[in-house]
């Protein structure tokens, strides 16, 4: 089964979103989405007062025309990869189904005239 689209998520260290975008946007992705979150790994929490405290994080997530997900990983990886202060890991996922993007609501309105 292909895919038309693909869902990048990539997860950084607090204030490399910016980063994030900008190597996807180099690539020929539009915008992103940023969630922010936070670590759970045992070996990263720092104990300070007895108090846990787990290392912030932001989730990009990224929709992307399968033909460029590729690109974007690598300019990821290059960019934010785990060896880089941002400490990043980057997934991508298929999307089945996308409304609301301008291609899509043109692609809409076309089938719409044509049933008429």
């Amino acid at each position: 089964m292909k895919f038309e689209y693909e869902l990048i998520l990539c997860i950084v260290n607090t204030g490399f979103s910016d980063a994030v975008m900008e190597a996807a946007r180099a690539c020929g992705a539009g915008g992103g989405t940023v969630i922010h979150a936070r670590g759970t790994a045992n070996k990263e929490a720092e104990t300070f007062f007895k108090i846990t405290i787990q290392p912030e994080k932001e989730a990009v997530m990224i929709l992307v025309p399968s033909a460029i997900k590729d690109d974007v990983l690598h300019a990821l990886y290059q960019k934010v990869g785990l060896q880089t202060p941002g400490q990043g890991i980057a997934m991508a996922l298929p999307v089945d189904g996308v409304v609301g993007l301008p291609r899509q609501n043109e692609k809409a309105e076309k089938t719409e005239k044509n049933e008429k």
